[in-house]
């Protein structure tokens, strides 16, 4: 039997969180101020877990790069395996919010969402032509 000693992120509170974890199994949370900080402590001791944030290449955009986030947290496990296939990744203008970039990445369940919207090159040029 181990006891682990973590912050609590879920909430402002940021509770101490002390959690006794016996191999697979978690026997218990203290310090808790709310029902988040149990399940936090119990997920972050078993099974922790990420939202990772990058950013893709954009082909003929008004940016360069759109910024991504995974649309749940990855297992820690799998971070470096979803930042390898950000990385590699690229995709063509336009880009909406929300827009799945990598369905599935890392074999994970999981897919990376643009968060901002990214213009086709071409239609910024003809908004300044006609204004």
């Amino acid at each position: 039997m181990t006891t682990r000693n973590i912050t609590c992120i879920l909430c402002p509170q940021g509770c101490n969180l002390e959690v006794t974890v016996d191999g697979d199994s978690v026997i218990q949370v203290k310090g808790n101020a709310c029902g988040k900080g149990k399940s936090y402590g119990a997920e972050e001791c078993l099974d922790p877990r990420r939202v990772v944030t990058s950013s893709v290449k954009v082909i003929g955009g008004e940016y360069p790069l759109v910024s991504v986030k995974t649309a749940a947290p990855v297992p820690k496990a799998a971070i470096w395996d979803c930042i390898r296939a950000i990385n590699a990744a690229s995709v063509n203008a336009p880009v909406s919010i929300g827009q799945v970039i990598i369905e599935n990445v890392a074999g994970t369940g999981i897919d990376v969402i643009a968060t901002r919207n990214v213009a086709k090159s071409d239609d910024i040029v003809k908004e300044k032509i006609c204004i």
